[in-house]
């Protein structure tokens, strides 16, 4: 965890020195909602609901063109994934109720197009898995089941994810921003049919993110 923390820290400053002779480098900060839930081929799919999360963090915005048409946006965010559900199975008795809890690092880094005061934006993004918060629970006939420690271990899920990042949104002059915008991962969440029962082994993450930010004056 320490490294993916550094490793992101790192991307940020070699951004700030590298680009030292770009027209601006602002720096800024960031946070909003989460809505987010599982895409792939899920068994059960429509026994999973959305979830609400929250995100924020900081952002790195270093122009690449003289008017702030194109610019570079590197990020590091602390972001809430997951998903709700309330599925029965085998004739209605087999239950399982509750919300699951994903605590992720993001690292997105987005080229930025700039119209006016829109702006468009998409780019590659890497997630660290810090942890679980697993609050759902699970009966046979009225019986509750308890989970397995196969089913707890994170050993069993790809705590490394690579995915994408597609958005737009609303900037003042002053560097206020209004923005929405679609994460999607390209990695599997479990890594075998050990974690959740099986249900999860080819699922994957996507968040919707609503947010707001304020980026600094550039030096």
């Amino acid at each position: 965890m320490k490294k993916s923390l550094l490793a992101a820290a790192a991307l940020l400053a070699t951004f700030a020195v590298t680009d030292s002779k770009a027209q601006g480098i602002r720096l800024g900060l960031k946070g909003g909602a989460n809505l987010s839930n599982l895409a792939g081929d899920l068994a059960n799919k429509d026994g999973y609901d959305n979830k609400v999360g929250f995100h924020g963090g900081l952002m790195l915005n270093v122009g690449l063109i003289d008017d702030g048409f194109l610019s570079l946006q590197p990020e590091v965010l602390y972001s809430q994934k997951g998903y709700k559900y309330d599925t029965k199975q085998t004739f209605g008795l087999y239950n399982r109720q509750g919300d699951v809890t994903y605590n992720y690092i993001d690292v997105p880094v987005l080229l930025k197009v700039k119209a006016g005061n829109l702006f468009f934006e998409a780019g590659p993004q890497y997630s660290y898995l810090l942890k679980v918060k697993d609050e759902s629970t699970r009966s046979l006939n009225g019986t509750a089941i308890a989970r397995t420690a196969a089913e707890k271990d994170l050993k069993n899920v790809n705590r490394n994810e690579f995915g994408y990042v597609a958005g737009l949104g609303f900037q003042t002059d002053m560097g206020l921003m209004l923005g929405l915008r679609y994460n999607g991962a390209l990695t599997d969440f479990a890594k075998n049919d050990s974690y959740n029962n099986g249900d999860l082994t080819n699922a994957r993450n996507q968040v919707f993110q609503l947010s707001l930010g304020y980026l600094l004056p550039s030096r």
